[in-house]
């Protein structure tokens, strides 16, 4: 199973090995206290040794729009400074009632009239409704699909929207 981009470190935060890091999913239980987290690579961290791969979190809390967060020896600042800018990641967690967007990347979109639309190539951040990208050229919000398998994505969209 391939494993998702899920949170970056920040900062070290205080004395202790806490760090600031920044949740890059909206799935906050990846920051519980248990959850293990992949090193996206082992890049040259100078304090520590070349055998992390993984952090395991002992505890988290939220701060400001991030988390201060606490692993498994990592325990002191200078532990703390050398995760700066790690990457971290996870397997995807199976939620039946979630779209996630490596799944939707490269579906076909076939809208309420058997038309095929074009291919997803990306997901857009949007506040209103995430956008998915079609082709490059249209967007369509989320809150449209109707259903989803591997390779399509169905849409109920308002007409005029293809207009150009």
């Amino acid at each position: 199973m391939a494993l998702l981009e899920v949170a970056k470190i920040a900062r070290a935060h205080g004395l202790r090995g806490e760090v600031v890091v920044e949740l890059l999913t909206n799935r906050e239980e990846r920051l519980s206290p248990g959850s293990m987290l992949v090193i996206q690579r082992a890049r040259e961290l100078p304090n520590a040794s070349d055998q992390i791969s993984s952090l395991e979190v002992v505890a988290s809390r939220p701060f400001q729009k991030r988390w201060i967060v606490s692993f498994k020896g990592v325990d002191r600042r200078e532990d703390a400074e050398a995760l700066h800018g790690v990457v971290l990641l996870a397997e995807s967690i199976m939620d039946e009632n979630a779209l996630f967007v490596h799944q939707l990347i490269g579906c076909q979109v076939i809208d309420q009239h058997q038309t095929l639309r074009g291919a997803v190539t990306s997901v857009q951040a949007n506040p209103a409704s995430d956008l998915l990208v079609i082709d490059g050229r249209f967007y369509i919000p989320v809150r449209f699909i109707t259903k989803t398998n591997e390779t399509h994505v169905y849409v109920d969209i308002p007409d005029g929207l293809f207009d150009e």
